[in-house]
């Protein structure tokens, strides 16, 4: 089966962290995330997937020059200007000569363990054109809110609504199942939004459905949602696409070869390739990314270090993530969702809370 993945945005949320990297190419627990989807897609049947491309679509090709993720056929569909997302979806179809049948349509920043065959199932009993898996949120409004009746037919399709206002708490999860006539709907020279245009337009022809699922669902967008995704998975909470390659594990601490840890733990910790926590180091809850060090008297809680950083003595790093070859030198603080961008240096002493740092 064909899936076609949107990850073409720019991930402004995550910057600086997405300044040189696309979002769905940041890493999740040393794996790329559009990795851990392809894996998702893989364990339900998809064997073909494109990538919507916009954003520095070369971090992609570069990443995975041999058009395949993990096994599975990739192509990359590089939009010559931005088409927003129906539009990135047609062009991507286009692109593999898709005529008939049904694909799967993604968001590449969303994580989810959502059975694809009970959806790809429901979507065929349906008999519309296409079906949207519902998640339940606490708060609707920064989502697509999608009341159905009975049958599962989609009676509106609001876009992030007041909070108060929301007629339920199913949001749009990112997932579609979408039959080929949808391309006929989507107008193939200009920008044409799903949310905004296709869908109303299917609600009004009685042709859309949609399934709730409390299967694992995440945006990672933000960077407590990021910073979420990654311990989620240390804690066993995900099933499909969540697999810690090649790290040992010790209770609840996983070491990938020539990690070497003598620091103090508690909670759930990664230790990537080549990593050193040395003595008098206290972490908790956190990811230590291949070759990043942490000196003695550094303390790192509830945050993801990159590949190659360096933390210095007695710096206090939590709730943040500290992006790749960056430096946070002595005795300097690093707090509250702040990000450090890839090679930026945090100068000792310096106070960084709720920040955005970068070079």
């Amino acid at each position: 089966m064909l899936a076609v993945v949107l990850v073409g945005g720019e991930g402004t949320r995550l910057r600086p962290l997405t300044n040189h990297l696309p979002k769905p190419m940041l890493p999740i627990v040393e794996k790329p995330m559009i990795a851990r989807i392809v894996d998702w897609l893989a364990t339900h049947g998809v064997d073909e997937v494109v990538l919507a491309l916009g954003y520095k679509p070369d971090a992609f090709t570069d990443a995975f020059p041999e058009g395949t993720v993990d096994g599975v056929k990739i192509s990359y569909a590089i939009e010559p200007s931005p088409l927003d997302t129906a539009g990135a979806i047609r062009y991507a179809a286009d692109s593999v000569g898709f005529r008939s049948g049904s694909l799967v349509v993604v968001n590449g920043d969303i994580v989810t363990d959502l059975n694809l065959a009970d959806l790809i199932h429901f979507h065929k009993e349906s008999e519309g054109l296409a079906t949207i898996a519902l998640t339940p949120v606490d708060d609707p409004s920064a989502y697509g809110v999608v009341p159905t009746d009975s049958f599962g037919r989609v009676q509106a399709f609001i876009e992030k609504p007041e909070r108060d206002k929301a007629p339920t708490n199913l949001v749009n999860a990112g997932t579609y199942i979408l039959d080929a006539d949808v391309m006929k709907l989507i107008d193939s020279d200009r920008r044409v939004s799903i949310e905004r245009e296709i869908f109303p337009l299917l609600v009004e022809r009685g042709e859309l459905f949609a399934m709730a699922s409390d299967a694992y669902w995440l945006d990672t967008g933000t960077p407590e949602r990021f910073l979420q995704a990654q311990l989620d998975i240390l804690r066993g909470e995900r099933i499909y696409g969540a697999d810690i390659e090649y790290a040992e594990r010790r209770g609840d601490v996983f070491l990938a070869p020539g990690a070497e840890l003598e620091a103090e733990t508690k909670g759930h910790v990664y230790m990537g390739f080549g990593s050193k926590a040395s003595s008098g180091a206290y972490l908790k809850d956190c990811v230590i990314g291949s070759g990043a060090k942490v000196a003695p008297w550094a303390k790192i809680i509830r945050s993801v270090i990159m590949p190659g950083a360096t933390i210095a003595d007695g710096a206090v790093i939590e709730n943040s993530i500290v992006g790749s070859d960056a430096v946070v030198e002595a005795s300097a603080s690093v707090r509250n969702t702040t990000i450090v961008g890839a090679e930026a240096i945090v100068p000792a002493k310096m106070s960084l809370d709720c920040a955005r740092h970068s070079l």
